[in-house]
């Protein structure tokens, strides 16, 4: 009975979470604009996709650049922290870790406030990157400092005793071995900035659309314009689904595939 249960409770929580998906998935192969009456199936919203090919590139764009920018700040960062074994070091270290439990909006309202206070104005696009920057290489640091406590602490000056330079001994003693670790902070800092709503919405100039807020304003208004785009939309977000499964999917399979090597190997 027990095993019943608990069978069941994963089944009621995994229906809640995917239900709404498979609506919007199936519904984005409907003729028909609403939700509630599927007008035949069809590929006509798919063929509008180009409509929003602006909204894409802005997004795709502002969350790659941002991202990159985050791993290197973020990677330096816990690298700093790690080999700063003093009070400045874990303070710094206590610090960068308050956005990570902050919410967006605490984030988005300090950027606003830090640019108020220098009379600056706070809808750029150079200010966006700067907000999604803020957002994400704190998520980065987090992912970088476990694979820096694996590692060898003595590695680095091992390096500096070789011959190799400061330089050198980070990219070819330090970095390999924290790779993955960098990786895996890009790939959150992206799906971070892809996922983002409030940040953007408080900083972007206007005119300046993501994902995000497209759907939103799309939902939101009431004109006949935006609301032409959510069937659209529910055909993006049906694409972006896939594309993240895919990934998922690959992640997974390389990570057992290693494992069994690895359990080979010995």
């Amino acid at each position: 009975m027990k095993k019943f249960f608990s069978r069941g409770y994963i089944f009621l929580v995994l229906a809640f979470i995917y239900i709404p998906i498979f609506v919007l998935i199936a519904y984005s192969f409907s003729n028909s604009k609403t939700i509630g009456v599927f007008g035949g199936f069809s590929f006509r919203w798919y063929a509008k996709l180009g409509e929003v090919k602006d909204v894409v590139v802005n997004t795709v764009v502002l969350a790659v650049v941002s991202s990159v920018i985050a791993t290197v700040l973020g990677t330096l960062g816990a690298i700093g922290m790690f080999y700063n074994k003093g009070r400045l070091g874990k303070g710094i270290k206590a610090v960068s870790q308050i956005p990570v439990v902050n919410s967006e909006i605490v984030t988005a309202c300090a950027v606003v406030m830090a640019l108020l206070l220098f009379g600056l104005p706070h809808r750029s696009l150079f200010i966006l990157y700067v907000g999604h920057i803020v957002l994400t290489a704190p998520f980065v640091v987090l992912s970088v400092t476990p694979k820096l406590k694996q590692m060898d602490p003595s590695l680095y000056e091992a390096a500096l005793d070789l011959g190799a330079s400061p330089v050198q001994a980070l990219f070819k003693a330090v970095l390999p071995e924290i790779l993955p670790g960098v990786f895996t902070g890009f790939m959150l800092a992206v799906t971070l900035s892809l996922d983002d709503y409030i940040v953007t919405a408080t900083l972007a100039p206007l005119g300046f659309d993501t994902v995000s807020t497209a759907v939103y304003k799309s939902i939101a208004l009431t004109t006949e314009k935006a609301s032409e785009k959510v069937p659209v939309y529910r055909a993006l977000t049906t694409i972006i689904f896939f594309l993240t499964l895919a990934v998922v999917i690959v992640i997974n399979f390389n990570a057992a595939k290693k494992a069994k090597e690895a359990r080979n190997g010995k």
